[in-house]
């Protein structure tokens, strides 16, 4: 998963980040409207995301690896931050309805193992929601930004990758068309270039988008297996 939380926070605290987190929230919030009432967790550093649907949830979780730390939510948020490892995620079986993976997918040190449990943990009817680093966009190619770090996928990588690991893909989306450029006179044009690119060349995407949902019929998961240490980081 994510590197360094501490870098990742870093960067979301600056223009280029905040901007960052914006455009992608936008076509988050598209594929997933509403989730009143819902339990939702956030797999890699996913905090700037869920807060979309924090104040609406009946659960939100934010879990970051037990070697980098956990990710805190604002003073005051009645939400949970904590650490595990993630191919032992620390819940039981269909215990969620959303999951969103951000910055996890790309640093996972095992990503089928990392989406094993998310399947174990993911209700029958429950979606899953992957954002990763495009291989052929500009971000995954810039290390200053979270999107630069770990391995990049293409999107027919993150279908197979579903497939290889018992989910079914319903609908990819793609966004951060905008350079990674710290000047202001390319962010001030962020609209244009997200609509342009999402028009004409839809491959050059910083970041693809791939929401899922559990092929049940697929197989059998494995075994739970043994669980490991976790450590609850910051609860309200």
């Amino acid at each position: 998963m994510v590197s360094d939380t501490h870098a990742a926070a870093d960067f979301y605290a600056t223009r280029r980040g905040a901007l960052a987190a914006h455009l992608l929230r936008q076509r988050m919030v598209v594929l997933w409207p509403g989730l009143a009432g819902q339990s939702i967790l956030g797999l890699g550093y996913a905090a700037p995301y869920l807060k979309l649907w924090r104040e609406q949830a009946a659960r939100c979780i934010a879990l970051t690896p037990a070697q980098v730390g956990a990710a805190r939510w604002p003073t005051g948020s009645a939400s949970l931050s904590c650490t595990a490892e993630e191919d032992a995620l620390p819940f039981p079986d269909l215990c969620f309805d959303r999951i969103l993976v951000v910055h996890g997918l790309e640093a996972a040190e095992n990503a089928r193992r990392m989406l094993r449990e998310v399947w174990r943990v993911l209700k029958d009817d429950g979606r899953l929601l992957v954002v990763a680093p495009n291989r052929s966009g500009m971000w995954a190619h810039v290390e200053s930004t979270p999107f630069g770090h770990g391995m990049p996928y293409s999107p027919g990588q993150v279908g197979r990758l579903m497939a290889d690991t018992m989910f079914r893909v319903e609908r990819r989306d793609t966004a951060l068309f905008v350079p990674p450029s710290r000047m202001r006179l390319l962010q001030r044009g962020a609209r244009l270039w997200e609509t342009t690119g999402r028009r004409y060349v839809p491959r050059l995407a910083g970041v693809t988008i791939t929401e899922a949902v559990k092929d049940v019929y697929a197989a059998i998961p494995a075994g739970a297996g043994l669980r490991r240490r976790v450590v609850l980081a910051e609860a309200a």
